[in-house]
């Protein structure tokens, strides 16, 4: 299987070699359909280590996400990329992607069911701890990364960046172990108020540990550099935003995992 090591940059202190990453694809299996993610870590480990699957957006794997898996294992986690769609499914454009998102919008049961198949792999990754583990997701993956938490799976912590925050079995958020913390551009078009309060009723029913951060002047993606700049397409990067909702990430992480 083909592996990939590489250095990071940005010491920390002077003199101290970067921590070096090694990142690998892997295949794995919801029932009979063949998915193929991507973990990653640093290549000298003792000890065990937390755990964090990444939910792609729309588009599914792609090396933006292997990146942000690298630099989750910078940081010391055992990061997983979860394949959603399976081993053959790499959308092109938005129309596929869209096509693909609607399958498991639309059957939240297979949604879950594929984000637990990756859970599980990252639970036999080497070094990961699996009592300390987590979800983060981007956009569609925000959906997936909050529809594992409702299954009461046993997470730390979920993460969903300018994530879809709808779901047809509010009263599962009742199951989450997970505490939840939301990401979003206060002006998404893509999430409308209506689900926002929803979501929020959501999580106060359950008696949910919650917390929701909202990024003004941000709209739908603003963590993805290539959606462009343009806000009036409600889609767009948000350097700031995305900043911000990174390091609002590292505290979480920090408080949950330590």
């Amino acid at each position: 299987m083909k592996t990939m090591v590489f250095a990071l940059l940005g010491l920390l202190v002077p003199g101290l070699a970067a921590a070096e990453i090694q990142g690998h694809t892997v295949e794995y299996k919801d029932k009979d359909t063949v998915l193929e993610g991507y973990v990653a870590s640093q290549k000298a480990v003792e000890g065990k280590r937390p755990g964090v699957i990444v939910v792609p957006d729309w588009m599914g794997v792609s090396q933006h996400y292997k990146d942000i898996a690298g630099k989750l294992a910078d940081m010391g986690y055992v990061a997983f990329v979860a394949d959603i769609y399976g081993k053959a499914v790499r959308p092109t454009n938005s129309q596929e992607a869209s096509a693909e998102a609607t399958k498991y919008k639309s059957n939240r049961p297979l949604m879950r069911e594929r984000v637990l198949a990756a859970l599980e792999q990252l639970k036999k990754a080497e070094h990961v701890d699996d009592k300390r583990l987590a979800a983060i997701g981007y956009c569609f993956g925000g959906t997936v990364a909050l529809e594992l938490a409702r299954t009461g799976a046993p997470l730390l912590g979920v993460v969903s960046f300018h994530g879809g925050l709808d779901t047809p079995t509010p009263d599962d958020a009742k199951n989450m172990k997970a505490k939840v913390l939301a990401l979003h551009g206060a002006d998404d078009p893509y999430v409308p108020p209506k689900d926002v309060a929803s979501f929020q009723d959501e999580m106060r029913k359950g008696n949910v540990d919650w917390q929701m951060i909202f990024y003004g002047n941000a709209v739908h993606g603003f963590t993805m550099p290539a959606a462009g700049k343009d806000k009036s397409k409600g889609l767009a990067y948000d350097a700031k935003a995305d900043k911000r909702s990174w390091q609002a990430m590292k505290d979480f992480f920090q408080e949950i995992f330590h």
